[in-house]
């Protein structure tokens, strides 16, 4: 059975862009709420300013929604090619 990369890209995107909406909006709302993440966030995006801007809450999404949409490709991608050429005679895991 093979993952489907384009399913699996789609739903790490709506994972982590979802997951940083709703923690960038909920930092707007609830003053300090996940200032740790957003700041992580600041880190890694260029153009993202951090916590407590309402204006950058569709960059860090957007960022987020790539990333997720990469991990995701990435991971249908490998999984497909472990399975199709399997493992080396000898190393099968056994469940």
């Amino acid at each position: 059975m093979n993952l489907n990369v384009k399913a699996l890209a789609a739903t790490g995107a709506v994972l982590v862009g979802g997951t940083l909406l709703l923690v960038a909006t909920g930092n707007i709302v609830f003053s300090g709420y996940g200032d740790a993440l957003l700041e992580l966030a600041a880190s890694l995006y260029p153009g993202y300013a951090g916590p407590g801007r309402a204006s950058s809450i569709i960059i860090v999404s957007l960022y987020g929604a790539l990333d997720g949409a990469v991990a995701g490709a990435l991971v249908a991608l490998v999984y497909n090619a472990v399975v199709h050429h399997g493992l080396p005679k000898g190393e099968r895991f056994s469940a």
